[in-house]
């Protein structure tokens, strides 16, 4: 039993584990440029890896729509709440992927009125002037 117990002791030390974190962003279109945490990420679809779990603030650019701002939540599934993450990030005897996905609708840009606004001020502007 004690020769056993030394084995498995012995082959958990030697086949570690390797813990893997991915967060994939698509946007509805695709090809928004993804900004996560104010930092340049890539055009969507696009991911990247993250070592901690927690809230981080994605952004999303796309000419002719508005920008899109979200906070996503990433939590941490059970094997890694402490004490297990120990275990799961170096004693797994094999790779862990942990892989989330987001989807976020991008809305077209409303039309530009500025240019209606400005003809309206200047007439505004003329009639004050002139007393109408």
């Amino acid at each position: 039993m004690g020769c056993r117990l030394l084995i498995l002791v012995i082959c958990l030390l030697v086949l570690p584990g390797c813990m893997h974190r991915r967060v994939t962003i698509h946007s509805v279109p695709e090809g928004a440029l993804l900004k996560v945490d104010g930092k340049d990420i890539g055009y969507t679809p696009a991911h990247f890896d993250f070592t901690w779990y927690g809230t981080r603030e994605v952004q999303l650019l796309l000419d002719g729509y508005e920008t899109r701002t979200e906070m996503i939540e990433v939590n941490s599934p059970w094997y890694q709440k402490f004490p297990l993450d120990f275990i799961s990030d170096n004693f797994a005897g094999r790779h862990i992927l942990d892989h989330r996905q987001f989807t976020f609708q991008m809305r077209p840009r409303k039309t530009d009125v500025s240019g209606d606004v400005i003809k309206r001020g200047s007439a505004l502007r003329n009639e004050a002037l002139h007393g109408q």
